[in-house]
């Protein structure tokens, strides 16, 4: 018989009833010896769920061994035990590695925070926040001990990682255009929804590893059971989950909403991974639903209500429904559940584990937010937000090479709440706002023995905005214009199409180039006048382009340069 130790590291009345059923019944069959490591005296209860298998298991008690320490178990019971088995396996249901809440706290806190700051926050998180209250649900801790259940992270993983993603979109503020003076959101659409409907699908299909893969065995008809339902249950929940979401978005929006209903799939999934294991189908089909219906009204409220610039919805799908999930395992638990018989017992220790959670990660990640922002500090600057954090924090023109159809920063956008900078009075708006607002690009200057000394200004304006135009260049002593219609790309208010439930479409508008030649009107006065004529606050203006003017002639008097640009006779 194959010589097989596993050293399992049991603390008080943790996880010794799911560890039989899932793992030694069948195993044991081929075991000669198992150690049982536990932190302090075993229970009564626990001791009697080893009794089957006396014969072949040793449990060794340690008071004050360290429930996460194998270092310190090998140690007192000696490394030379490891040469008398064919294979040693260690193993521990506290481990969970807490890379996953990152995942969420990134997307919350996407396109206006500190490279640096996302570093060092990562590395607190990890090495404080998650495994202190991971070990509370997880590791044999106080609410583990009182029947808290979270199979494989509804609370641990994803909603820990969403109350993170919460507090730092809250204390980072709004991406700059997110919403106007009035607090009105606006749409900031994805940049290739086919690159995330990739991404949802990789996930869901991982989430079978996540959560199937989180019975660990699969040895006996027990295990392998257990793991279909798991699996059954995982999949049943994000598929109406992603049903509902989009039902809800078209009843809503007038038109299914892309961006929503895979934000539904993963709401599901994440609401499904804390009772996968305990459920029934018909359970899991009720968390789905609700997860997908939830998704979409907890977006709408942290955009319109809470005033929380969530880019891609990650506090709706991880904090809102992992806080969701939890709860429903003390519903619709087959054992225990309020729907099943069980009363208010499970049901109150599934609320109790999610508040003290939620304020352990809230008081912990507060403190380190701050800390970093007064520091190294937490967002980058205007400047480095409107050009794109990709050029500033990694040198890249852009990371999205191959995948954009048309390059937006030459498109002109129509003034519209789309496009808003928050501002509208240029004298309060920052530089950097007055130069996404109008842009202007000039040439280098012509070498000394080349330059005339004149210079071609064109202006792209809206129809709205001509007269305004005209008047403020005629005030400054412009008396010649060549003024051309022309259409431009942009963002249309009223149109009626939804994202994420603001309205944002792209059409062709009509717009005015305007042009001047000027010699004794310096061109920087011509700039200054047509940016404060045209500025509203809104992203597209109006833009102004300077050309060297190398020399100019007059066809019908023959006149040259200055004297070509006189229009007195």
């Amino acid at each position: 018989m194959k010589r097989l130790g596993i050293f399992f590291f049991y603390e008080k009345n943790g996880d010794v009833d799911d560890f039989i059923t899932y793992y030694l019944r069948d195993l044991a069959r081929n075991l000669t010896e198992l150690i049982v490591v536990c932190n302090g005296k075993l229970s009564k209860q626990g001791r009697a769920a080893f009794e089957e298998f006396t014969d072949q298991i040793i449990v060794r008690e340690n008071k004050g061994l360290d429930v996460w320490a194998y270092k310190t178990a090998l140690d007192h019971y000696g490394w030379q035990r490891l040469s008398e088995f064919d294979e040693v396996v260690m193993t521990n249901s506290t481990l969970m590695g807490p890379v996953r809440p990152l995942k969420e706290m990134f997307d919350a806190m996407a396109e206006r925070t500190n490279f640096k700051a996302y570093c060092v926050y990562s590395a607190a998180i990890s090495l404080v926040v998650y495994p202190i209250c991971g070990h509370w649900m997880w590791g044999g801790g106080w609410l583990q001990s009182m029947g808290f259940h979270d199979f494989a992270g509804s609370a641990a993983v994803h909603n820990v990682g969403g109350v993170i993603a919460l507090l730092g979109a809250w204390m980072l503020g709004p991406r700059i255009g997110k919403y106007d003076k009035d607090g009105k959101p606006h749409a900031i659409p994805g940049h290739n929804l086919t690159a995330m409907a990739l991404g949802v699908f990789i996930l869901w299909f991982c989430w079978f590893g996540f959560n199937g893969g989180s019975t660990v065995s699969m040895t006996g008809d027990d295990t392998m059971v257990s793991a279909g339902l798991i699996c059954f249950n995982t999949n049943l929940a994000a598929a109406l989950a992603t049903v509902a979401a989009l039902i809800v978005s078209w009843v809503r929006y007038g038109k299914p909403d892309v961006s929503l209903t895979f934000n539904g799939a993963l709401a599901g999934l994440v609401a499904i991974t804390a009772g996968c294991d305990v459920v029934d189908p018909f359970g899991a089909a009720i968390i789905g639903i609700v997860a997908g219906v939830l998704c979409i009204f907890s977006v709408e409220f942290f955009d319109n209500v809470a005033k929380i610039d969530d880019p891609v919805g990650a506090v709706s799908v991880h904090c809102m429904n992992g806080a969701w999930g939890t709860i429903a395992v003390g519903l619709f638990a087959t054992e225990g559940g309020l729907f099943y018989g069980g009363g208010f017992a499970k049901l109150g220790i599934q609320l109790l584990g999610i508040v003290s959670v939620a304020a352990w990660v809230l008081a912990t990640m507060f403190i380190i937010f701050t800390v970093i922002k007064k520091t190294i500090g937490l967002r980058v600057s205007e400047k480095e937000e409107i050009d794109g954090l990709d050029y500033h924090e990694h040198g890249l023109t852009s990371a999205y090479a191959g995948f954009a159809i048309s390059d937006p920063t030459y498109a002109e956008l129509d003034v519209n709440e789309n496009t808003d900078l928050g501002e509208d009075d240029i004298t309060k708006a920052s530089p950097e706002k007055i130069a996404a607002a109008v842009k202007v690009t000039q040439e280098a200057p012509l070498p000394a023995g080349l330059d005339s000394g004149m210079h071609k200004v064109s202006i792209i304006v809206q129809l709205a905005k001509f007269e305004t135009l005209k008047k403020a260049l005629n005030d400054i002593g412009v008396t010649g214009m060549t003024v051309t219609q022309v259409m431009g790309c942009g963002l249309q208010k009223g149109s009626g199409e939804k994202y994420r439930g603001a309205e944002v479409d792209a059409t062709l508008l009509p717009k005015v180039k305007v042009e001047v030649v000027v010699s004794k009107i310096p061109v920087d006065k011509i700039i200054d006048t047509a940016t404060k004529a045209l500025y509203t606050g809104h992203i597209g203006d109006g833009k102004i382009f300077v050309y060297n003017v190398a020399k100019v002639v007059k066809v019908r008097t023959g006149e040259q340069d200055y004297a070509a640009l006189q229009d007195v006779e």
